[in-house]
């Protein structure tokens, strides 16, 4: 694990604890000095579990499994793993990089697999960011970027989902719907953590109309 210092972190106010009402202290003040290379590995269809099935859009030997260092809420260094697009290996890691690099916080990191049933309510209400999951859109018969390894959900509980008529994913979210909130790990219009994706061409769900989807990334490129 990689050392670290205290310095000037993002903004904030609180994190997410045990209650999603509860107010949590602000995220430790950290910078890190230095950082072991990211591993990347293949993947197998018994490795991914019930994030993929026969008729998913892309096979396992298309999927990476890349090791990614991170900040937790704590300021402490931590080591979790996304499932992602063999091509866009170089960028995930260069993005993730960028976070750490100016210790944006992230709760937790851990695949869809580790869900009963790959279940992405349950990894949301975690406030897990994961990439890779065979499933749709929402209300939808298309298949999800995530379904191609193609998208990131960051901090899923504090950057939920809200679509135009009120609802929102996940329903532990609701203190989290005002965005005028500044918790650490929070991604707002114009944040330096926001354009670490889009300064690299990805999508950013919270500049979509409706739904607004605070936690989201994308590369389409199928």
């Amino acid at each position: 694990m990689a050392t670290v210092a205290c310095l000037t972190q993002c903004s904030g106010n609180s994190e997410p604890g045990d209650s999603a009402a509860s107010s949590a202290p602000a995220a430790a003040e950290t910078v890190v000095t230095s950082t072991p290379p990211p591993r990347v590995s293949t993947v197998t269809a018994a490795e991914l579990g019930d994030s993929w099935r026969p008729g998913c859009p892309v096979g396992p030997d298309q999927l990476r499994r890349v090791e990614i260092d991170y900040i937790d809420p704590k300021g402490q260094s931590q080591r979790g793993y996304l499932i992602v697009h063999r091509d866009i290996v170089d960028q995930v890691q260069q993005i993730f990089g960028r976070l750490r690099e100016m210790a944006f916080p992230i709760t937790k990191m851990e695949p869809a697999q580790h869900y009963p049933g790959a279940d992405d309510e349950l990894s949301m209400e975690a406030d897990n960011t994961s990439a890779f999951n065979c499933r749709g859109i929402p209300g939808s018969r298309s298949w999800s970027q995530h379904a191609y390894g193609r998208a990131v959900d960051i901090n899923p509980l504090i950057n939920p989902m809200v679509n135009l008529g009120g609802s929102y994913e996940p329903s532990n979210a609701e203190p989290y719907l005002d965005r005028t909130r500044k918790d650490p790990g929070m991604l707002h219009a114009g944040d330096p953590a926001v354009r670490a994706f889009t300064d690299r061409g990805w999508t950013w769900g919270g500049d979509w109309r409706s739904p607004k989807d605070y936690q989201h990334f994308e590369l389409p490129g199928h």
